[in-house]
């Protein structure tokens, strides 16, 4: 019988493949296999479906197997864990690239959506921009804490650190003077490196129509647009806005028995990165709607006051989450809401 399905375990070097025919029995089991056999192997065989966790090098290896006309499917590594037969206590490479044969067959199983190296790069610049932004906070909150050492308290706004830390420094003594400087130059540098990061950014939004078109939506930037496109696409991987937002890690955990509907806080799954981004565009809209009259800000100011700030927060993000699939999916056919 011929081989219908595969899982590979990836690494850097050496690589795990699991194969199965029809019947389900194991035909193709390497748990070794080095990084330039890999392809070379999966070239050799028939039209399949190959599961892989989505790690390091995931979109790059599913591209190279599409090429051969093989149907590639990627899974959060949580959910590929539940089909490890040996269980934690016997963890390998072979055991896992089972479990991925395994898991990539069930009729239920969430699969993450696979990147072009377009994509990927536009995804490369938000990474590094956030890197350097997380920096620049590392930074500010150590000029904050060395001078506190020295009886000096800084607010915690950023613009009040960089303007009072400057003119405290000729007070300094010797090497905390040096040092504080330095940090002080280290936090304007990073401010140039995001100010260029921004418009790299901008630059992108500009060259893609489907940032244009979710920029229409209240509350998303160019920045939160462009990385809705990097991460999803057109949103063919998603059946509906609601499980984008799910996906995103805005909708309520469930803890329900005995009929009885239990919500608790939102699941924070899914991308950190994306869901704050949806969640500040969320802010914005809602400071914003006091002064307007559309329905959307009626409607937000509506739920501030009858649920609160921080769940007015959220339900704006997740409509917008679910506006933006729409958006993806349905192009130009796409009707802003009155």
């Amino acid at each position: 019988m011929a081989i219908v399905c595969v899982g590979i375990d990836l690494a850097k070097n050496v690589f795990a493949v699991h194969g199965v025919n029809e019947a389900g029995k194991a035909a193709l089991v390497k748990p070794s296999v080095v990084r330039g056999k890999l392809e070379e192997l999966v070239a050799a065989l028939p039209p399949c479906i190959i599961g892989m966790e989505a790690c390091s090098g995931a979109h790059h290896w599913a591209r190279r197997f599409q090429a051969y006309g093989h149907t590639v499917k990627l899974m959060a590594p949580k959910f590929v864990a539940p089909y490890r037969l040996s269980g934690k206590r016997g963890k390998n490479d072979a055991a896992d690239a089972q479990a991925s044969c395994e898991a990539v067959q069930r009729p239920n199983m969430r699969f993450v959506p696979i990147k072009s190296e377009q994509q990927q790069g536009q995804l490369m610049v938000h990474r590094a921009r956030q890197g350097f932004v997380e920096q620049r906070t590392a930074t500010i909150n150590r000029v904050r804490g060395l001078l506190s050492e020295l009886g000096i308290v800084l607010p915690l706004k950023a613009s009040s650190v960089r303007s009072q830390a400057a003119a405290y420094l000729e007070e300094l003594p010797g090497w905390a003077n040096i040092v504080i400087g330095d940090l002080l130059s280290e936090i304007h540098r990073l401010d140039e490196r995001i100010e260029a990061y921004d418009r790299h950014v901008a630059e992108m939004a500009r060259q893609d129509h489907q940032a244009q078109q979710l920029m229409r939506l209240c509350g998303i930037g160019q920045t939160a647009a462009t990385a809705l496109v990097a991460m999803i696409g057109n949103g063919h991987d998603f059946k509906s806005g609601r499980q984008l937002s799910a996906w995103i890690g805005l909708v309520p955990g469930q803890y329900s028995s005995g009929g009885k509907t239990r919500l608790g806080k939102i699941t924070k799954s899914g991308d950190a990165y994306l869901r704050s981004l949806l969640i500040m565009g969320a802010r914005a809209l809602l400071s914003a709607a006091k002064n307007k009259t559309d329905s959307l800000s009626r409607w937000a100011v509506a739920l501030e006051q009858r649920a609160g700030y921080w769940k007015a927060v959220v339900a704006i993000a997740a409509k917008n989450a679910r506006m933006a699939w729409a958006m993806l999916r349905q192009g130009e056919k796409f009707a802003m809401p009155a």
